[in-house]
């Protein structure tokens, strides 16, 4: 205990906790005040008083030099005083050294808060429990991935059977002493003889692939690079595949130039990269990709043909039967989805929002590809289809109920056959397998259920359960629900929400916010360790599944895209509104968060409504609205967004541009960006050039940082051990500027 009459005490603090409230004085910060008793003079009356006077400090963030960078628009002028900021960090030294800058103010605050390790110590221990992949299967042997609790990637491994025990067959943990090289993809060929897959470095989305002979688990000699936003797909020979891939980018641009010119090569194991066959490339179209698919006979290669997000294809066919024949085309234009099923004979069956925006499945007999002479085997229905297998000659048809998953079963001709009884409101995934497998398997869980996986008998409708996770987290203790909004143009928006039990409507409540909104990604309740180590908190967590997602078919995303797209913002701040409104919170105790195009989300709502939030977490986010399109995949999302080199568009993206809209003089609520130096998605700079203008433009006491991981990409590959750290910061981040309270016994 300390008296706090003690006279004077004459210190300097080693790390200065600058417009932040000090922590309370526990003996470890009145130890490491006594350490900072070096040099200097700083006169107190009492150590409470000293830690009073560090909270009313404001934070000095480094200074940031601005240049004299104008663009014009259509007649507008638009500076851009932070566009240095854009510089590949790995290439210039002076955004490494603001990037190093940064990142010490934000550590020395989260330094300072004593409850950080709590934090991470019962996140750490929460996140230990054995996490399991659904299996599958590959010639006459069965797959999945396991996680041993704290591994910072999973492992792949082999059983001869269910019952069998396991055998690893590639284990990335040894590829990298800080885990952040990966094992991103998995293709086997036909009879599982062969393993080709893809390993990640450093979160970035460029792909090596290698290939293994699993019996023997001899790694070959074949190495292919340069590949980005692709797969491969085996020939039923097994002797090789397809896949897609880039030009080598010229030095010192792999993470920031554009990705155009994609190219279809066919690669023979056993053989060089620079050996492979060119199968497929329209130089006269470099925006172009693939996605690349083998029949499940073997028969044909399947070229779906994309060049941006808003799942519009164009689709190529090639008869392997005939190795010097050309790829044909099977739908000529860029108006709708064609999600390649499967075949029966010369017949292809498609996924498609051809006049059904909640999707249909069609038959096209590429005989007769004319639109006339389409077949529908399923018509659309009231719920959309989020995607269809085709398992044991039955199409495996997963649909979205009000945000959540059901699983219907239909046979060739588009008969009902059964629904799958899941356990409750929540995500099922996987239904993977053949035509001639008979079995399938699937995970099922939600907000306060952890994951189960089970097997499924496609013959008899029976679900069996194989593996159910041991977390430790009671389900019995906490609540889901959902409830339904107005937004502001009175559409009704879903919710869901999840607390513990003993959480009382009071109005009182921390409550994260979590939302995305864009590219028609439909966002379901399924179990996460962070959102159930913000409830044990004591926090409430809820999710709004905003327009601009897939929730409800195509004019639900449609209803968010380019011109509508202020719609998203006023569903999330509805949401915000809502929860206010119904007692779980007040403004001063909510928190929001998004990463990607959810951190554009976060940071167009700070910008357009700065009184409604306690803290903002944006993470790895699309901040300049009007120069996304010139880094690496930003191209694609201009189906999504728009262009400020479209003049209609300029105006619309320009009024809602996060890095535009900061104004000076506004009191912006706490918050922390979160990005990283390797991120070639989102491009670090978004990130940068906006937290910048923020610490510029922030004239509230409350704290504005950004926390930079290194070696970490846009988030996938992340591991563990670095998830655990960015969660822990995050949440203590939140705990102290919230005002929270840890419960008693956590």
């Amino acid at each position: 205990m300390v008296d706090s009459t003690v006279t004077v005490l004459t210190i300097t603090p080693l790390k200065c906790e600058r417009n932040a409230r000090f922590p309370r004085i526990t003996s470890r910060a009145f130890v490491r005040l006594l350490v900072c008793l070096v040099g200097g003079i700083m006169l107190v009356s009492s150590p409470i008083e000293y830690l009073q006077a560090q909270e009313n400090k404001a934070i000095v963030y480094p200074e940031i030099p601005k240049v004299d960078q104008v663009d014009e628009y259509f007649g507008t002028k638009v500076s851009d005083p932070y566009r240095w900021l854009e510089e590949d960090v790995r290439e210039s030294k002076r955004v490494a050294e603001w990037v190093e800058a940064e990142n010490k103010v934000t550590f020395d605050y989260l330094d300072q808060i004593p409850e950080r390790d709590t934090i991470r110590e019962k996140l750490t221990k929460l996140w230990n429990y054995e996490k399991f992949s659904s299996p599958f299967k590959a010639g006459t042997k069965y797959y999945y991935f396991r996680n041993d609790g704290l591994q910072n990637q999973s492992v792949l491994f082999e059983i001869d059977n269910l019952n069998a025990d396991p055998v690893v067959v590639v284990d990335p943990n040894g590829w990298s002493e800080d885990g952040t090289i990966a094992l991103s993809d998995i293709v086997f060929s036909d009879n599982g003889k062969y393993l080709a897959y893809s390993i990640q470095d450093a979160g970035s989305d460029w792909r090596t692939w290698k290939v293994m002979e699993v019996e023997s688990r001899k790694l070959l000699e074949d190495e292919l690079k340069w590949i980005k936003f692709s797969s491969v797909t085996w020939t039923q020979d097994n002797k090789g595949f397809f896949y897609a891939r880039f030009d080598e980018p010229a030095q010192g641009e792999a993470f920031q130039s554009l990705n155009l010119g994609q190219k279809i090569y066919y690669h023979r194991v056993g053989t060089s990269q620079a050996d492979d066959v060119l199968v497929f490339h329209r130089p006269d179209q470099p925006e172009w990709g693939y996605e690349l698919t083998v029949s499940e006979d073997g028969r044909y290669l399947i070229i779906t043909v994309w060049k941006g997000t808003a799942d519009r294809y164009r689709v190529f066919y090639k008869d392997l039967a005939e190795p010097f024949g050309m790829p044909l085309e099977l739908i000529t234009e860029f108006e709708n989805e064609y999600s390649f099923i499967g075949n029966e004979g010369e017949t292809f069956y498609f996924k498609t929002d051809l006049n059904a925006p909640n999707k249909r499945i069609i038959a096209i007999d590429i005989n007769k590809p004319a639109k006339e002479n389409y077949q529908e085997v399923l018509p659309e229905g009231e719920e959309p289809i989020a995607s269809v297998g085709l398992v044991a000659n039955m199409f495996v048809v997963s649909q979205l109920k009000d945000a959540h998953t059901r699983i219907r079963m239909y046979d060739m001709t588009g008969k009902f056959v059964r629904e799958v009884e899941l356990p409750g409101m929540g995500t099922a995934s996987g239904f993977g397998g053949k035509r001639v497998e008979t079995e399938t398997f699937y995970s099922f869980s939600n907000y306060v259920i952890p994951p189960s996986i089970y097997r499924y008998d496609m013959l008899t409708g029976e679900s069996s359960l194989l593996r159910r996770s041991n977390v430790d987290f009671k389900t019995e203790d906490y609540i889901l629900k959902q409830v339904f909004y107005t937004s502001k143009d009175g559409t009704k928006v879903p919710m869901f929400i999840a607390h513990h039990k003993d959480v009382k409507l009071d109005g009182n409540n921390p409550t994260l916010l979590y939302a995305y909104g864009g590219f028609n990604i439909s966002l379901t309740p399924s179990f996460s360790v962070s959102r159930a180590g913000w409830m044990k908190m004591g926090g409430v967590f809820a999710l709004a599944n905003l327009r601009g997602g897939g929730e409800y078919g195509q004019s639900w995303h449609e209803g968010g895209m380019i011109e509508k797209k202020q719609n998203v913002f006023d569903d999330f701040i509805a949401a915000g509104e809502w929860l206010i409104a119904n007692k779980y919170t007040t403004n001063k105790k909510l928190a929001i968060q998004g990463g990607s195009n959810g951190g554009l989300l976060v940071g167009a709502v700070m910008t357009q409504r700065p009184d409604l939030w306690g803290a903002a977490l944006p993470a790895v986010g699309v901040m300049d609205m009007l120069r996304f399109h010139q880094f690496t995949a930003g191209r694609y999302w201009v189906d999504e967004f728009g262009s400020s080199e479209t003049e209609a568009h300029f105006p619309i993206i320009y009024k809602y541009s996060p890095y535009h809209n900061l104004k000076p003089g506004t009191e912006y609520p706490a918050t922390m960006v979160t990005t990283a130096d390797t991120d070639d998605r989102v491009v670090p700079g978004h990130s940068f050039k906006f937290a910048a203008r923020l610490q510029e433009c922030q004239a509230g006491k409350e704290p504005v940082l950004i926390r930079i991981e290194t070696r970490a990409g846009h988030g996938s590959g992340k591991p563990t051990k670095m998830i655990i750290e960015e969660v822990a910061d995050e949440y203590a981040f939140l705990l102290k500027v919230l005002g929270m309270k840890l419960p008693a016994g956590y």
